[in-house]
């Protein structure tokens, strides 16, 4: 099983293909499964790594504070124990896509460039699904809550579909490997991140994608509009994770961004 503890902490993650290195990030409340449709297409170009992020998935579960910068720290330590060297494209949702734009705002001669799906990268609050998770946590009433959690992440009429629910189901916590305390201290530490201002000095390509039903939308706008030479794209009929309800569509327009900027690389 790949573990990095590069940063400290026991850090899971997926490798596979063969190429340049495509880093996945996933949403919350997800794991590193969210990007099986992107693993499946893009692994025949890219060595692509798909981590869980501490406090979700087989990864390590801190109850104590940490920041946003540790979280792309353990990213970056992946790559690191892996021998890494080169430039990495970034790809990551939600909490995904802050990690993402923070870690090509402060390493942009590490990352080549960054797609960051949902895009919101102000100061959130999340005080009140903090305090949820901690007290069905307490309820004995977790699964559940995660489960309404998971649905919030895609459409309603995807979600509601025969696909759709099974893929949902297949994140639902039935093991009780969930943390209330560690996924706070994660919501804590997006909470507590505000890129207004790194945005608007990224030299780093980038691309905004948001799902025309995405919760990030507005938040998306903002920072394609405030970053120096960001696209933004918006699919249709798709939630907040676009990429796993249309992944086709999805992948169409990662590859067309990254055969503009020269790094789509050949077959």
């Amino acid at each position: 099983m790949p573990i990095s503890r590069a940063n400290g902490l026991d850090i899971y993650y997926e490798k596979a293909g063969q190429g340049p290195p495509l880093m996945l990030i996933h949403a919350l409340p997800f794991n590193h499964n969210l990007w099986q449709y992107q693993v499946a297409s893009l692994s025949s170009r890219f060595t692509t790594y798909a981590v869980d992020l501490r406090g979700w998935g087989r990864s390590a579960k801190p109850h104590t504070p940490f920041t946003l910068g540790d979280m792309g720290a353990d990213v970056m330590g992946v790559l690191k124990d892996e021998g890494v060297a080169g430039p990495v494209v970034l790809i990551g949702c939600s909490i995904g896509s802050k990690i993402a734009l923070n870690l090509a705002c402060e390493h942009a001669e590490k990352v080549s460039a960054a797609i960051l799906i949902g895009g919101n990268s102000g100061r959130p609050d999340f005080s009140k699904r903090i305090a949820d998770y901690r007290a069905q946590a307490k309820a004995g009433t977790l699964v559940d809550y995660h489960r309404a959690h998971l649905r919030h992440g895609v459409s309603t009429p995807w979600a509601e579909t025969e696909l759709g629910a099974f893929i949902i189901e297949s994140f639902v916590d039935h093991y009780g490997k969930l943390d209330a305390d560690s996924i706070a201290q994660v919501f804590g530490a997006m909470e507590g991140s505000d890129l207004t201002d790194a945005r608007r000095t990224c030299r780093v390509p980038v691309l905004v994608v948001n799902g025309e039903f995405d919760s990030a939308f507005e938040g998306g706008a903002e920072t394609a509009a405030d970053t120096p030479g960001a696209q933004r794209a918006i699919i249709e009929g798709a939630g907040h994770c676009c990429f796993i309800e249309k992944p086709d569509v999805f992948d169409a327009l990662t590859r067309r961004f990254l055969s503009k900027k020269g790094l789509w690389p050949k077959a």
